[in-house]
C-alpha cells in the first residue's frame, strides 16, 4: 500500500545521456595518454577447475547431449536436460577448492530460476548464488564458497524446452582446506523415533534431549533401532554414543536422505558400550543406530546420541541475567522514578529521527515498567512502545500514544511498521480524541484507552486516507471512529462503540461491534474467534525479574484476554532466553537454540547467511522494536520444524540482494504431524522484499505444518523506495499454505508478481484479507498466467475440498499500464464446502481493471465502476 502520488518514479532530466558520453570520452583520452608504466600490476587469475572433470546430470535430452559436453571446453557441444523441472548438472572437481566464479554459457533453452551450489560430499549442498530472473546468454557469476562438487540446480525453465548449457565453467583455487569436525550436537532436540520402547518413561526423544540423566531403552529383542531426523541433509563426521549398561555388541550407523533407503557408514560386532566417539564419513537427513546383537539380556539403552558435522563448532552462548538484561543500545526502559523531562526528551528524539525514516536500519523499543507516567508518545517508523506489566492497566500513561501522518500531508497510507502494546492511556484534561492513523504492520494490541467520553480516530482527522490496520485484545472505553480508513480488522476487543466504514471492516469476537451489514456499510461481524493464542509479551514481575508470558489457547472466545479476568498461560524467566543483538551470527543463534534457549531479538537489523533453525517444541522467538532478520547470500532466514507450539512474534523478515527460495518456512515439505492441541503461531510477523534496496525472494512464507495460526501478518513486495521495479525486486508468491487446518487472522499480502496467496491445504480459514495486486506490470503480455490475464490475489487449489474465508478485499492500481486487466481476484474450485463471505474489489482511482470477484462471478471494478461487492460464493 502506498500513496498513489508517490508511487510514480521521476524520469531522469534531459541531457544526462550526453553528459555521460562526454565523461566517457574524457576517460578514454586520459587512458590513451597514461604511460604503460602507470598501469597497475596484473593480478593472478583464478584457474579453470571444471574442464575435463567428471560431470553428471539429473537427465539428458538424448545421447548426443551428455553432461560431459558442458565441461569439455568445446563451445560447439552442449548438455541438455529433459523438458521438466527441476533439473541439475554437477561437476566433480576432484578435490576441495575455494571458488570465485561460475560462468554459464546457455544455449537458447536457459534457466530462469536456478541456484549454484557447492558440496564436500555430493549430498549436502550449500547455495552460493540464486536467481529467479535468469537472462540466458553468457552469465558470469561471482561466488564465494568452497567444495569438491559444484552444481547448477534449475527450478524454472526460461522456455518450453529443458535446460541447455554449451559450457559450465567453475573458477577458483584448488587445495581448499577441508572443514574440521565441529562439536555442536545437531541431533539435540531433533525429532527421534525408535523401533520400540521398554516403557513410556524411556522414549526415543530422551536420547537427544541433552540430558545425560534420561535415556531411551528398547524392548529385549533383536534387531532394534533409534532414528533421529536432522531436519535437512547434513554431512556427518562424528557420532557419539553414550550407552547405559544395556549396550550393543553388534550395531551399524546408517544414513538416509528420505528415511527409507539406508547407507551404512559404520559397523562393528565388538561394541564395548560406555561412551563411543566414532569418526564417520557420510551424509543424510536421517541417522539411525541399528542394533543387531545385544551385549546383555536387556534391550538397547542410550543416555545420549550426539551427531557432529563439519565446521559446525558451537560458538559460546552468553547467559542472560533476568534482572539486568542487555537489550542493546536501542531499547529504553523507564520506571516511575525516571524524570518526566528525561522520558519526553528521549521520545521526542526518537520521533524526530523516525517520523520519515521508512527504509532506514534504525529500530527502537521504549518500555515502561509498571506505574504511572506523563508522556506524549508519538510513534514514527520502526518504533515500539510497550508496557512491562502483566495487565495493560499496570502501566498508565497520562498523555498520548498516537500515530499521525503530518509528515505526508495527512495521508497515512504509508504509516507502516510501528506498534503500541500492553499499555493504558488516559488523555489529558479537555482532550477527547486520540489518533491511530496507520496502514499495514502497525498493531494496536493489548491496549486500553480509558474514558467513555473519548474516541480513537483511525485516520488523520479529515485530511487524508489510511489503509489497513489491526486492533487485538484491546479495550476502548469510548468510540472507535474509522473515518476515511479503508479497511480494518478488529479481533477479541471491547469497544464502547464504532462508527464508520469504507470498503472492508471486519470484527471478530468483539463486544461493542456494529451490527453486521455488508456491503453498505461494509461491516462483516463474526461473533466468536474459534481458536487463537494471543501474542507472547515481555513483563517484569514483582521481584524485578524480566519474564515472557505465553498466553494459552482460547476457544470460541469473545472480548479481551485480560480485562476483568486473569489471563491463562505460562511464564518463562528471561534467563531461559538468549538475547540476540545485531551482529550475532546464525551459528551462535542456532547454538543457543540447540541448548534449549528461547530467543529475544533486540531492535536492529540482524543479517544471517544460513537459516535460523527452530527445532524444539514450544520455543518462543520474540522481537523488540520490530527487529528485522535479513536473509543474505540467498539463504532462507528461518526454518521451523514440524513440532508443537512454536511461537514467533514481533519480527520482520527481509530479502537480501541474492534471491532466496523462501524467507520463512514453517515445517519442512511433507509435514504431516497433528498439532491440533498445541499449534505453532505467528504474531505480528512481517515480510519485506525491496524498499531499502534490492531484495529478491521466489516465495516469502511457506506453511507446510498443519494447524498453524497466523495472527496479523503483512507480506509486502515493495511498490516504492529503493531497489524497486518489475525486474528488480522480483518475487513470485507471498504466502503458500500446504498444511491442513491452517487459520489466518488479519492477513495482508501485496504486490507479488504471480499469485499473492496460494492455498493447497484442506480445512483452511482466513478471517480478513487485504490485498493489492502488483502496481508495475509493464504491459498485459508481461503479466499472463497462460491464457488468463494476470494472477488471482487468492488462489485455492483445485484439489482443496474444504476452505472458508470472510471479509476479503483486493485492489488494483496498474499505474505503469492502466490497460492491464486481472481476470479475477479470487480463484477457487466450485464446491459448496469452499466458501467465501463478503468480498470487495476496488480499482484505485480507476487505474486498471479487476474483471470479476471470484472465478467468473461478481462485478467489474474499473474506471467506470471503481468498487464491486459480492456477499457470498458459491
Amino acid at each position: 500500500m502506498t500513496s498513489r502520488a508517490t508511487s510514480v518514479r521521476p524520469t531522469p532530466p534531459p541531457g544526462r545521456p550526453a553528459r555521460r558520453l562526454l565523461i566517457g570520452l574524457a576517460l578514454l583520452l586520459v587512458a590513451a595518454l597514461t604511460p604503460a608504466a602507470a598501469t597497475p600490476p596484473a593480478q593472478a587469475a583464478p584457474s579453470l577447475l571444471s574442464q575435463g572433470r567428471p560431470a553428471t546430470a539429473s537427465s539428458t535430452e538424448n545421447a548426443g547431449t551428455p553432461a560431459a559436453a558442458a565441461v569439455d571446453g568445446d563451445a560447439g557441444t552442449r548438455w541438455a536436460s529433459a523438458f521438466s523441472d527441476p533439473q541439475w548438472i554437477q561437476v566433480d572437481l576432484g578435490a576441495r577448492a575455494n571458488l570465485s566464479q561460475v560462468v554459464l554459457s546457455w544455449e537458447g533453452a536457459y534457466g530462469r530460476a536456478f541456484t549454484i551450489q557447492t558440496s564436500d560430499d555430493g549430498a549436502a549442498w550449500t547455495t552460493v548464488h540464486s536467481t529467479s530472473a535468469g537472462t540466458g546468454g553468457t552469465q558470469t557469476l561471482n561466488v564465494a564458497g568452497a567444495g569438491r562438487y559444484v552444481r547448477m540446480h534449475g527450478t524454472a525453465r526460461g522456455t518450453g524446452y529443458g535446460y541447455s548449457l554449451w559450457e559450465f565453467q567453475v573458477y577458483g583455487e584448488a587445495g581448499g582446506t577441508a572443514p574440521t569436525c565441529g562439536s555442536a550436537n545437531v541431533a539435540q532436540g531433533r525429532p527421534a523415533t525408535a523401533s520400540s520402547v521398554e516403557n513410556a518413561g524411556l522414549p526415543a526423544s530422551a536420547a537427544v534431549d541433552g540430558n545425560p540423566a534420561t535415556r531411551w531403552a528398547s524392548a529385549a529383542a533383536d534387531p532394534q533401532w533409534l532414528r533421529v531426523d536432522l531436519g535437512s541433509v547434513r554431512s556427518i563426521c562424528r557420532v557419539v554414543l553414550t550407552w547405559e549398561a544395556a549396550h550393543a555388541r553388534a550395531f551399524q550407523l546408517q544414513t538416509s536422505v528420505d528415511g527409507s533407503a539406508w547407507t551404512t557408514v559404520y559397523g562393528t560386532t565388538t561394541g564395548t558400550g560406555g561412551s563411543q566417539s566414532l569418526a564417520v564419513t557420510g551424509s543424510g537427513r536421517y541417522l539411525r543406530v541399528y542394533g543387531t546383537a545385544r551385549a546383555t539380556t536387556y534391550g538397547y539403552s542410550l543416555w545420549e546420541l550426539a551427531v557432529n558435522v563439519p565446521g559446525d563448532d558451537a560458538p559460546p552462548v552468553e547467559p542472560t541475567d533476568p534482572r539486568n538484561p542487555n537489550f542493546g543500545p536501542n531499547t529504553f526502559v523507564f520506571d516511575p522514578s525516571t524524570p518526566t523531562a528525561t522520558i519526553q526528551s528521549r521520545l521526542n528524539t526518537i520521533f524526530t529521527q523516525q517520523e520519515r525514516n521508512q527504509f532506514g536500519p534504525e529500530r527502537y523499543a521504549v518500555l515502561f515498567k509498571p506505574g504511572t507516567y506523563t508522556a506524549d508518545v508519538n510513534l514514527g517508523f520502526f518504533t515500539q512502545v510497550a508496557g512491562l506489566g502483566m495487565s495493560p492497566d499496570d502501566v498508565n500513561l497520562n498523555g498520548h500514544v498516537r500515530a499521525e501522518a503530518f509528515w505526508m500531508g495527512g495521508n497515512a497510507t504509508q504509516n507502516f511498521w510501528r506498534a503500541a502494546e500492553n499499555l493504558s492511556v488516559t488523555l489529558p484534561a479537555g482532550v477527547t480524541v486520540e489518533r491511530w492513523a496507520v496502514s499495514q504492520a502497525a498493531p494496536y494490541r493489548r491496549m486500553h484507552l480509558r474514558g467513555a467520553q473519548n474516541q480513537i480516530q483511525l485516520w488523520n482527522g479529515g485530511d487524508g486516507w489510511s489503509s489497513g490496520g489491526l486492533m487485538a485484545d484491546t479495550k476502548i472505553d469510548g468510540l472507535v471512529v474509522s473515518g476515511s480508513q479503508q479497511q480494518w480488522y478488529s479481533r477479541n476487543s471491547e469497544f464502547g462503540g464504532w462508527t464508520g466504514s469504507v470498503w472492508n471492516m471486519v470484527f471478530q469476537g468483539v463486544t461493542g461491534a456494529p451490527p453486521p451489514h455488508f456491503p453498505n456499510p461494509s461491516h462483516t461481524v463474526i461473533p466468536q474467534t474459534p481458536q487463537v493464542r494471543e501474542k507472547p509479551f515481555l513483563y517484569v514481575d514483582g521481584t524485578g525479574e524480566y519474564r515472557v508470558f505465553v498466553p494459552a489457547l482460547r476457544t470460541n472466545s469473545t472480548g479481551t484476554s485480560w480485562y476483568g479476568r486473569t489471563p491463562a498461560g505460562s511464564s518463562i524467566s528471561l534467563s531461559q532466553f538468549y538475547v540476540v543483538r545485531p551482529g550475532t551470527g546464525a551459528a551462535t543463534i542456532n547454538a543457543a537454540l540447540a541448548q534449549g534457549r528461547h530467543l529475544l531479538f533486540t531492535p536492529g537489523v540482524h543479517r544471517v547467511t544460513e537459516p535460523i533453525r527452530v527445532d524444539r517444541p514450544d520455543t518462543v522467538v520474540l522481537g523488540l522494536g520490530l527487529a528485522t532478520v535479513q536473509a543474505d547470500n540467498g539463504t532462507v532466514a528461518m526454518r521451523v520444524a514440524d513440532v508443537d507450539g512454536v511461537k514467533v512474534a514481533g519480527l520482520m523478515f527481509e530479502a537480501g540482494q541474492v534471491n532466496s527460495p523462501v524467507l520463512m518456512e514453517v515445517g519442512p515439505p511433507g509435514s504431516a504431524a497433528s498439532h491440533a492441541a498445541n499449534p505453532t503461531s505467528l504474531h505480528d510477523v512481517f515480510f519485506r522484499i525491496g524498499g531499502p534496496g534490492v531484495g529478491r525472494a521466489t516465495n516469502t512464507l511457506t506453511v507446510n505444518s498443519d494447524h498453524v495460526i497466523g495472527d496479523h501478518m503483512w507480506l509486502w513486495r515493495a511498490d516504492h523506495g529503493d531497489g524497486v521495479g518489475w525486474t528488480v525486486n522480483t518475487a513470485d508468491t507471498g504466502l503458500t499454505v500446504n498444511g491442513d487446518d491452517v487459520t489466518m487472522y488479519g492477513l495482508f499480502v501485496e504486490h507479488y508478481q504471480r499469485y499473492q496467496t496460494v492455498w493447497n491445504g484442506n480445512g483452511g480459514r482466513t478471517y480478513f484479507y487485504q490485498n493489492e495486486m502488483p502496481y508495475d506490470p509493464p504491459n498485459q503480455a508481461a503479466w499472463m498466467n497462460g491464457a488468463t490475464r494476470g494472477y488471482a490475489a487468492y488462489k485455492v487449489a483445485d484439489s482443496v475440498s474444504t476452505h472458508q474465508a470472510w471479509g476479503m478485499g483486493s485492489y488494483c492500481y496498474f499505474n505503469v499500464d492502466p490497460s492491464v486487466v486481472a481476470d479475477r481476484a479470487i480463484e477457487a474450485p466450485t464446491n459448496p464446502n469452499v466458501r467465501f463471505t463478503n468480498m470487495v474489489t476496488v480499482s484505485l482511482g480507476g487505474v486498471g481493471t479487476i474483471n470479476r470477484v471470484v472465478n467468473g462471478t461478481g462485478g467489474t471494478a474499473n474506471a467506470a465502476n471503481q468498487q464491486a461487492y459480492l456477499t457470498n460464493y458459491p
